[in-house]
Order: C-alpha cells, then structure tokens, then sequence
C-alpha cells in the first residue's frame, strides 16, 4: 500500500477541524451537580458529550451513550479493542482572562478557551484522526473506540460507571498531556482536613472569614479574607507592602470596623503547584503576623507551618520521591474558615510509588491532632505505569519519531490521565515539547499548528495499532 501522507490530509480538513473545535469549546462544560437522572454532570457537561455523539453519528461511526455519565464512537471491527480516552469536562475558567473563555477565539496562530488544551482540543484531533481513518478506507482489524468522560476533572464517576457496563481496551492511548509518551503517573489523592470548633481568647483581630480556591487540582489564584477590628488599626499600609515584597496584586478596605483584603495568586494544575502562586497560602503567610482571635490564629498557625513555602510536603513530613516519577507534591486547592464553623482544608497530593495512601494518612493525622485538625480521606487513584516494551509503547514512539523527526523519550507526570483507567494505556500529547503549559490557566489556548499536527499523530497512531 502506498505510504500516506498524514499532515496532508489534515490540511485538507483544517478548515472544518477548526470551525468544529471553535463550535465545541464554545460549549460551557464545567461541573454542575444539580443532578438530573441523563445529565449527572449538569447541563454544559451533558450538552458536550451530545455534541460529539452526535457529530459522530452524522459521520457514520457506531456511537453510545451510556446513562449520561460517558459514551462512545467506534470504528472497525475485530475482537481486540483500541482505547481514545478524552473528556469534555473542563475546570471553571477562573479571573483574569483577556477573551471570552468560552468564545474559541482564533488569533496570533492560537485558538483561546477554556479546555483548549485540556482537553477539547485534543479531543477533536483525535475525532478528526479517527475519520481520516474511516475516510479513507483503510483496513483494520481491531476496533477502535473514543471513550468520552464527563468527570474527569472532578472524580471519575464517568469512567467507574463506564468500566461497569462496557468492555476494556487491550491498550490505549489519552490525549490528555504532554508528547512525547507518558508511560508513568503518579498516585493521586484528595485530602479534607478540618478544623473543631474551639472557645478561646479574642484578639487584637478576629478572622470573619477566609475563602480560597475551587477545586483541589488548582492553584487557586484569588483569596479573600474578612477581619473584624475592636479598635481601627491601619492595616493599609503593612498589606501593600506585603503585596509588593510578594509581587501581586491585591486590595484593602475599611468599613464598619472590619478590613477585607483580597489577594490575587498565579493559577497553575494542582500537579504542578510550584508553577503557580497560591493566593490563599500567601495571604496566610500575612494573616499569620497579626494578633488573630484564638480559633484563627490556631487554624492559620497550622496552616503556615505546614504549607506556607513547601509544595512537596517536606514540612508536615510527606516527602518522598523515586526514580521513576519524581517528588511528592502537595497543592492547598482549597482554604475556608468562618468564625462560625472554623477552619477547612483541601489538599490534592501526588504521590511516586515509594510511598502508599497508608502512609500518607497516618503522617497527616498525627502531625495535626495538636491543632484539633481532623483528617477525611476520600478518594485515591493509584500510581499508574506501563512497561517500556510494551507494544503500545513501541507502537507510538515509532509513530512520534515518524511524524516530527524527534526523539520519543519516555516521561512521567504528577497530573492524572484517562490512561490510568486502561489496564495498559499512555498519555499521548498533545502538548509538545518547549510549549508554555497553560491548562487550568486563564488565557487557556492550543497553538493552532499543534492542533494539526497532534491530529497526524493520532491518525497514524490508531491506524498502527488497530490495521
């Protein structure tokens, strides 16, 4: 068979690749849980999964939807089953962006939205790879799937419900990360600690309020907190210089006895917490140096102890690290206190095989009963990695190394794929080597270059490993 000449038949479809990508991120998907029994994700989420089963139907491919919770479009046929793991869920779009979040804006060679990169973009490349694939007619002879997740940015029940009712991949692939090949994971785990309620002295503040954060797998970048003051104290002055040594913006006012001051972080994936700068943590480093009410100052003590400074947990005595996936790390996604109710923690911890959830736990619960912190674990998703001779592996760094002339090294990660819910499955792109990580960031976009080219990749990579 004559050789194919993948890239061409991408620009041949470039137009409509991109007028359909635009079209779906234009879709708000972001997690409402006001749950109705075919949308258990809200409607944006359930809306997205339609548009993609929908455009699959019109194109011919076999598709499904299961309850609402995830669904499928397939193409070929053969016992052995080839796994496409995407998801149409996306994280809230957060402050700050300079376009539309959910307008698909074309410009400067990047389209800009929220899920751009993470992972709508992605997903309509690996859609458009599939119908070159079927367009062109070229034999299979294994079944190829697109698995569409609705949860993925939250807790997976699209996937369990999925894996309930539908068969597994022999293997797969997630366009959900970075090129060239991800072949490990680390262990993902969501933490809530709580602070109990306590009576003790007033002080020269008392801490109204403290809110951080809206997801455990972000950086938060805004922080409020509200101080009720017995006497007027100039606070204006002490916080704008804080907020010029730490080189962020923010605000102070004064009204009926109590100051609000608002502080604006740097957003980043909770994967990677040290890309980012954490408005909550740092506005705790600055309520830590006043004369807080006892309850307050117990909470925030605690806080700055452990977590101020330190994004692999080597404070509060979690650090471990291996060979194979790197450091432990520790993102404070979420920080709420009232007056009222006391202090709450969310911690979103990546962890290397060389360490378990056991272990974890037990280190969080005895370095916190002395504050009255109480520790709820809720969720776990284990270190994830495949052997590197396997025949996906092979398969796909053959496909890399053809389609950009560069070496397939083989890389792990802190963040969490679709590729962990496969048996033997890789993440898959599509960022590509030296590009700027913008998911979960404002101002998300794809380069419009890499759109293209991730969908090459992928239209030879599902032909290679299903013909």
């Amino acid at each position: 068979m004559e050789a194919i000449n993948w890239m061409e038949e991408v620009k041949k479809r470039e137009r409509d690749i991109l007028e359909e990508t635009k079209r779906f991120l234009q879709i708000k998907s972001v997690l409402d849980e006001s749950i109705k029994e075919d949308e258990p994700f809200g409607e944006g989420v359930a809306k997205a999964l339609h548009f993609l089963l929908d455009k699959g139907h019109a194109d011919g491919f076999a598709t499904k939807n299961v309850d609402g919770y995830a669904g499928h479009i397939e193409l070929g046929e053969g016992k052995e089953l080839i796994g496409v793991l995407c998801h149409v869920d996306v994280v809230p779009e957060g402050d700050g962006w300079s376009v539309d979040p959910y307008g698909g804006e074309i410009k400067d060679g990047k389209i800009f939205a929220r899920g751009a990169i993470d992972d709508k973009g992605p997903t309509m490349a690996a859609y458009y790879a599939m119908k070159i694939v079927k367009e062109l007619k070229l034999p299979l002879s294994k079944r190829v799937r697109m698995i569409i997740g609705t949860d993925e940015e939250s807790d997976w029940r699209c996937v369990d419900h999925y894996f309930k009712h539908e068969e597994m991949p022999t293997m797969g692939f997630a366009p959900d990360a970075d090129f060239p090949i991800i072949y490990a994971e680390k262990g993902i785990t969501d933490v809530e600690l709580h602070q109990q309620p306590i009576q003790g002295t007033d002080g020269e503040y008392v801490l109204i309020s403290l809110e951080s954060g809206r997801r455990y797998n972000m950086v938060p970048d805004y922080a409020k907190a509200v101080l009720a003051v017995k006497e007027e104290v100039d606070l204006k002055k002490a916080y704008e210089n804080f907020l010029n040594k730490h080189d962020v913006k923010g605000t102070v006012e004064f009204n009926n006895s109590r100051y609000t001051l608002t502080l604006e972080g740097v957003s980043a994936h909770g994967s990677v917490p040290q890309k980012g700068k954490n408005a909550g943590l740092l506005l705790v480093s600055f309520l830590h140096e006043l004369a807080l009410n006892e309850q307050a100052r117990q909470f925030i003590t605690y806080v700055n102890q452990y977590f101020v400074d330190d994004t692999i947990g080597n404070k509060i005595g979690l650090h471990v690290r291996d060979d194979v996936t790197g450091d432990l790390t520790v993102n404070v996604g979420i920080l709420f206190y009232t007056d009222e109710k006391a202090g709450q923690i969310g911690l979103n911890i990546r962890y290397p095989v060389a360490t378990n959830i056991d272990s974890i736990i037990s280190t969080l619960k005895k370095q916190s009963e002395t504050y009255q912190i109480t520790v709820k674990h809720f969720s776990d998703s284990k270190p994830h990695h495949v052997d590197k001779n396997h025949e996906l592996i092979k398969t796909l760094q053959q496909v890399y190394q053809d389609q950009t002339g560069e070496e397939p090294t083989l890389i792990s990660i802190g963040g969490g794929t679709y590729a962990r819910a496969l048996e033997a499955g890789v993440a898959f792109g599509p960022l590509f080597p030296g590009r700027e990580e913008v998911a979960h960031e404002k101002d998300e976009y794809m380069v419009v270059e890499d759109l293209m080219k991730a969908t090459a990749i992928y239209a030879q990579a599902i032909y290679e490993l299903a013909k």
